[in-house]
């Protein structure tokens, strides 16, 4: 018998509208800094399993590449930008692969 998706808080589904900046768990690692620009800036681990060495040398690398702030680019290929959207992709952290989302000033890491 096939067992039931995991529908814990880690499950992420592909197909499921994109979390709102808000939506942290509790136990989520949070790693703050200051982007290029002077604004506050953090990369929050949504699945409370990452380094925190780890975090903030990726924190370090996304401010340096300026990553941060508000982005010309549209999420879906179109002629429009919704600044609300956050960009999706993912990242290898030691062995394991994790879904990043890029809001303006967060970029948060979820299980893939």
């Amino acid at each position: 018998m096939a067992q039931p998706p995991d529908r814990s808080p880690d499950f992420v589904d592909d197909a499921a509208p994109p979390p709102a900046p808000g939506e942290i768990r509790p136990d989520a690692t949070i790693i703050e800094g200051v982007a290029h620009n002077g604004k506050p800036c953090r990369i929050v681990d949504n699945t409370a399993s990452v380094d925190p060495t780890e975090l903030r040398a990726l924190l370090d690398a996304l401010i340096r590449d300026r990553r941060f702030g508000l982005q010309g680019l549209s999420v879906a290929g179109s002629d429009r930008i919704s600044i609300d959207q956050p960009i999706g992709t993912h990242i290898q952290l030691g062995e394991d692969i994790y879904r990043i989302l890029m809001f303006p000033y967060e970029a948060r890491i979820e299980r893939f």
